[in-house]
């Protein structure tokens, strides 16, 4: 029977790691990031991965840094045959990529080479793409660029957010994976080298990016609301204050306000764009508060937002 090393940390990973389980894949460790503080109570709490693992009785390997650790110590004596990532969220060193006779694969979520790196979803939906997928691909020591074993894709919807659009690349993620496996266990997959010239990257997203500037068009900006949902968050400025802006949707007519201006505020809470159209915003977060529906908004601290105002 093959014999697996899973690596993985998110909610993206738990079902790919649920689907080896159940077909019957033996999982010999799963590799997953450490516990971390979580909330304004910072509870140390587990990564998701670890949790599914656990629930199956796996052993559970944490390194801080895989290279040089004991873990990866660990990982010498189990001998896998195989190592299959999904959001692991460290680069493997040379010996690792080296340790199992049918090589390294990574369950990527985007249709490579497009979208290299941490970010591919939030990036995917924050450029207004109409579509993506998830890549199982061949583990080199360059990050990403490994020889495509397969692809599926994925519509982005209207209504999708990245926390939608995780959900729906997970599923794909679990159910191509289950196809792809069989193939690479007996030799047979597909190996198809990455077009260089067509990479694009998805670098983890920086405070900057999740900045709203109000000149760019409304259709950016709710594009950046979409692709920070759930989290980081995209969030705008209003007298010195940051507020995260958590729903929206693009109001469509021309007027004379300034970009940032608010223009409407009371059934709707609408701000002026930079290509003379709106947002319309229905979620919202000011500094100090929790999430607040439009209605609460403008009900309690929103009436203090008044026409004409500006977000910065």
């Amino acid at each position: 029977m093959t014999s697996i090393v899973f690596m993985g940390t998110p909610d993206f990973s738990a079902p790919i790691l649920e689907m080896l389980v159940e077909e019957g894949y033996n999982v010999l460790a799963v590799v997953t990031q450490p516990d971390r503080p979580v909330g304004r109570k910072k509870v140390l709490t587990p990564p998701p991965v670890k949790v599914e693992a656990l629930r199956h009785g796996l052993e559970v390997l944490q390194p801080e840094k895989l290279s040089g650790s004991l873990e990866e110590q660990r990982l010498v004596e189990l001998q896998p045959d195989l190592i299959v990532t999904a959001a692991f969220g460290q680069l493997l060193p040379e010996s690792v990529l080296e340790l199992p006779k049918l090589g390294c694969i990574n369950v990527h979520a985007s249709l490579l080479p497009a979208y290299r790196g941490g970010a591919p979803i939030h990036q995917a939906v924050m450029d207004g793409q109409s579509h993506t997928g998830v890549t199982i691909m061949y583990m080199v020591k360059k990050l990403d660029a490994g020889d495509i074993i397969s692809q599926v894709e994925v519509a982005i919807e209207d209504t999708d957010t990245t926390g939608i659009l995780f959900d729906k690349l997970s599923l794909a993620g679990k159910n191509l994976l289950k196809d792809t496996l069989p193939f690479i266990i007996d030799g047979t997959n597909k190996r198809v080298p990455q077009d260089e010239s067509l990479v694009t990257y998805a670098r983890n997203i920086s405070r900057e990016q999740e900045r709203m500037d109000w000149t760019n068009t409304s259709t950016t900006l709710w594009n950046q609301v979409r692709g920070l949902n759930p989290w980081p968050g995209a969030y705008t400025t209003f007298e010195g204050q940051n507020v995260k802006v958590w729903r929206a949707k693009r109001v469509k007519g021309k007027t004379g306000a300034k970009p940032g201006e608010i223009i409407r505020n009371d059934k709707e809470f609408v701000i002026q764009t930079g290509d003379g159209e709106a947002l319309a915003i229905y979620e919202i977060q000011p500094a100090g508060k929790k999430k607040l529906s439009i209605d609460e908004f403008l009900r309690g601290v929103g009436s203090t937002y008044t026409l004409g105002a500006r977000f910065e």
